[in-house]
């Protein structure tokens, strides 16, 4: 099982002890002591105290600045500290390769039993081949590591495959990370590719290094304990993801009824490259928002009838065959949620869309647009598209038998009696929640007012909008609803159980 780590950062050995019993109760298995972290730092004094009654099984690091730590003395007193924890029982030591073969002369074969050496190494630029790794793996080993660790940096999601691909074939104890937020997927996937141990910090402002997820996140959201290696990954591809909900949304409804698989945020910067470096069956569905979801269409070898039409896909799930099938579920999610927005105030024909005849002015012309106006004008609406990028909007427009405006125009566009406003761009979404597609003075104008970003629930955009009296649709419905959608894709038909879902997005957003 792979082991849960928390590194201590404390400035002084109080607050360690206090960090210590915080990971016990918070489900931790380990700690990790920065010993270079603490202020004034006397290891006669000070190790006996952080190391008595302890929690948890200890690991000791003593990390120089040459090696990414604040330690910035001599080796003999670093080594001297190290081998005296070693005496007063704890059970890791970690020491840097480049000096390892000098530490382990240093001991003269005194190291307890009871001890673990771990060896590490770490590229703060980059992460090398899986050659290069390899190599590097098997040079920790020569100089006599019980454990091996290689910490490496994601300039790119894709280089996290390559520590995967090293890990499943390491023959002895590996801890294999990828730093940064492109690694994150490195850290939650340890216990798939049997990693030795992750790190997972107490909160937010206790990182010993980038990309690191909270212990709360790795239990809580993740389920990290039930990760194994036949687990399913799926995830969002976006950039930026941070922000996203569906990570909690999806696991949390995953967990409920029982499927074998983890929802990650999967920061990527070329969609047709993640999907054919993780072409493992594994890797078996993924939700695609912005920017990807216009590309999406031309990397799925199938795609159905909606998701075709409309030329834009916010799914993909990969079939046994290992061919990727597009669909929309963003078409389904947003026309629903306007036309319940709009209520009874359309046709009194039940059997019409209450869209039907109405004028909607989407705004933005990328893939959550081109549901929105492909399902609009399906429902029987007029569509007008106002995008920053004038050729955009006649694109999408022409394609919806529409009309094209500037963004700019709408602050004096003048629209009809009973038109809606459908906001498809990410202006107003957190962490830029100032931001607006549309002047409040103009916004007066439309019966009803919808945006499709749901963090934060009420925007700009809506506030502004209901202080002038206008019925809203908040985002969070068409998040809920799309996700429905996505969860049956990506689970083979299980059905979606909306009122938890319902209930963790207004916890959420």
């Amino acid at each position: 099982m792979t082991l849960l780590c928390v590194p201590l950062v404390g400035r002084t050995v109080e607050e360690m002890k206090i960090d210590a019993a915080a990971a016990a109760a918070a489900g931790g298995d380990l700690v990790e002591i920065r010993l270079d972290y603490i202020e004034g730092f006397r290891p006669r004094e000070d190790l006996p105290r952080l190391l008595h009654s302890c929690p948890l099984p200890v690991l000791v690091t003593y990390r120089p600045n040459w090696e990414g730590g604040r330690y910035d003395g001599d080796d003999a007193t670093r080594f001297e500290t190290l081998c005296l924890a070693m005496e007063l029982g704890v059970d890791y030591v970690d020491i840097e390769l480049k000096v390892a073969d000098k530490f382990v002369d240093f001991l003269s074969g005194n190291k307890p039993d009871k001890c673990k050496l771990i060896v590490s190494s770490h590229n703060y630029e980059s992460t090398p081949s899986c050659e290069e790794l390899a190599n590097l793996v098997a040079r920790i080993q020569e100089v006599g590591a019980d454990i091996v660790k290689v910490a490496t940096t994601a300039t790119d999601i894709v280089d996290v495959s390559r520590m995967f691909q090293v890990m499943v074939h390491c023959q002895v104890p590996m801890i294999g990370l990828v730093m940064s937020e492109r690694g994150l997927m490195s850290r939650v996937l340890s216990p798939k590719f049997g990693g030795y141990l992750t790190f997972g910090i107490l909160d937010a402002t206790k990182t010993s290094a980038s990309g690191q997820p909270t212990l709360e996140e790795l239990l809580d959201i993740y389920n990290i304990r039930c990760i194994g290696p036949d687990t399913k990954v799926l995830g969002l591809i976006a950039n930026p993801v941070k922000q996203s909900k569906s990570p909690i949304l999806h696991n949390k409804c995953l967990q409920s009824v029982g499927y074998n698989a983890v929802y990650l945020p999967l920061l990527a910067d070329d969609l047709a490259r993640f999907l054919d470096t993780y072409s493992s069956p594994d890797f078996s569905g993924f939700s695609c928002s912005l920017p990807f979801k216009v590309d999406a269409v031309h990397c799925c070898h199938e795609h159905d009838a909606v998701a075709k039409s409309i030329g834009a896909i916010n799914t993909i799930v990969r079939k046994s065959d290992g061919k990727l099938v597009g669909y929309n579920t963003d078409y389904i999610g947003a026309i629903s949620a306007i036309e319940d927005g709009i209520g009874g105030l359309g046709s009194k024909d039940a059997a019409m869309s209450p869209l039907s005849g109405r004028l909607i002015v989407v705004v933005g012309a990328g893939g959550a647009a081109k549901a929105i106006a492909y399902g609009a004008k399906k429902k029987g609406a007029r569509v007008v598209v106002a995008n920053r990028t004038y050729e955009k909007a006649v694109t999408l427009a022409n394609a919806v038998g529409g009309q094209a405006l500037r963004l700019a125009d709408l602050e004096n566009f003048r629209p009809e009696e009973g038109t809606i406003l459908a906001n498809a761009t990410s202006l107003g979404m957190y962490p830029n929640v100032d931001g607006t597609p549309v002047p409040k003075k103009a916004l007066r104008f439309y019966d009803v007012v919808f945006d499709a970003v749901y963090a934060p629930k009420v925007t700009r955009l809506l506030r502004e909008a209901k202080e002038h009296g206008v019925k809203v649709v908040s985002g969070v419905e068409m998040f809920v609803r799309q996700a429905m959608g996505q969860f049956e894709h990506f689970t083979g038909g299980i059905e979606a159980p909306e009122s938890l879902m319902r209930e963790i997005a207004a916890q959420y957003t």
